[in-house]
């Protein structure tokens, strides 16, 4: 018998997630008897304590028994369990200077540590995520700022429908004008995105029609690695061979700058990798983008006008077009930005659904019977040492800063 816990989530701000829902744990206890599942108890999660116990799990402070422990984000320092296997958003690949610690408690309490971030299939695809929901949810408030901005329509707040389903119901019978939106990425965030797209009823057009055309209805145009980077030898592209060795490529997305209303980014993005534009393009009098989600949110990354977090309750800043300074959003001068590190939270109860369902369809038989090429690759720590793929990090996991 395996005992898996849920934990408490401890980083501040709360996050309100969960791995597995009340009816996905009583699922597990009806189908893996060889499994049981526990609860820490909290105030602080979209489905609450007696959710829980309804559902036939057992809910309690100390689950130390517990073999394997799910979270979502960081786990703090001081509530991390010697020798236990733990698995969670860890932000640390990257050598993120703000999660040295933990990952240096990790190692010195003999934890193992597997990342949601690192499970991936064969050819390097994801399999698990919260994406799609950070692309709805970001995809809405981009619209919503949009609107805001201009005065066109009016959109409300996520929160107000509180579920995907009446979120839906709020887009009847809304009229838009005629914008032109960018989307960028292929992945859970670009879906997430462009299902947003289909349900306010944008037409998609291609590339070339979007640069050429002048549009009497709203549209938008799906920009994917070969549309946003080309080898810099004239060469055509590669997806390996540029996230090898991006600096061998160049942006394309300039050519799209001056007929670009609305940018909605899911472009994945690190180091090294081309910017979407640069700062100086905000003062070119063609810099037509009035309103940037940028859903995957690296603070002066892709989108280099991204001056870092904004907040679900306040998730709209502006940013000043010649002085590059932060300021209240929706100002004539301004591109405003919509950067949120935690969107999915505000349909905390849908995302956590859909990423319970992807957990056990792909992941929990692996983890459980072990012996599992995923499961090893997506291992960062195993029981205190860096494992072989992740020895890049050492200098980091030794205290040394990136």
């Amino acid at each position: 018998m395996i005992t898996i816990g849920l934990i408490r989530e401890g980083k501040v701000p709360s996050d309100n997630r969960v791995a597995l829902t009340p009816a996905q744990c009583r699922w597990m206890h009806m189908n893996r008897p060889d499994v049981k599942i526990i609860v820490q108890t909290s105030t602080g999660r979209c489905f609450s304590d007696a959710e829980y116990v309804s559902a036939g799990v057992e809910v309690k402070e100390n689950i130390a028994e517990a073999d394997i422990l799910l979270g979502i984000k960081e786990v703090p320092v001081e509530m991390l369990i010697e020798g236990k296997t733990y698995l969670f958003f860890s932000h640390t690949k990257k050598l993120q200077p703000y999660n040295q610690n933990m990952l240096q408690e990790i190692i010195r309490k003999k934890i193992t540590l597997i990342d949601y971030e690192c499970l991936e299939h064969e050819d390097g695809a994801r399999i698990i995520g919260f994406g799609f929901f950070a692309g709805i949810v970001g995809a809405h408030n981009g619209m919503m700022a949009y609107g805001n901005k201009t005065g066109a329509y009016n959109l409300d707040r996520v929160g107000a429908a509180s579920t995907f389903q009446r979120l839906i119901h709020t887009y009847f019978g809304l009229k838009l004008p005629n914008i032109n939106i960018a989307v960028t990425g292929s992945g859970r965030v670009a879906h997430g995105l462009l299902e947003i797209m289909n349900l306010l009823g944008i037409h998609e057009v291609e590339p070339d029609d979007y640069l050429k055309r002048d549009f009497t209805y709203p549209v938008y145009v799906h920009l994917k690695g070969a549309d946003l980077y080309a080898p810099k030898d004239g060469g055509k592209y590669n997806r390996e061979h540029f996230h090898n060795h991006p600096q061998l490529y160049n942006n394309l997305f300039r050519n799209y700058l001056s007929h670009t209303d609305i940018l909605m980014n899911g472009v994945y993005w690190e180091e090294g990798i081309p910017r979407l534009f640069e700062w100086d393009d905000l003062k070119e009098p063609t810099f037509r983008i009035k309103t940037i989600a940028d859903v995957t949110d690296d603070k002066n990354g892709s989108v280099p006008c991204n001056l870092g977090d904004s907040t679900i309750a306040d998730p709209v800043y502006g940013v000043d077009k010649n002085s590059f300074e932060k300021t209240e959003p929706y100002l004539p001068h301004t591109v405003d930005i919509m950067a949120v590190g935690n969107l999915p939270n505000e349909l905390p109860k849908d995302a956590s659904r859909y990423f319970g369902e992807q957990l056990i369809k792909y992941i929990l038989n692996d983890l459980i019977q072990g012996n599992s090429a995923v499961i090893d690759k997506a291992t960062i720590v195993k029981e205190g040492k860096l494992t072989k793929a992740y020895d890049y990090m050492q200098a980091y996991a030794e205290g040394i800063s990136k």
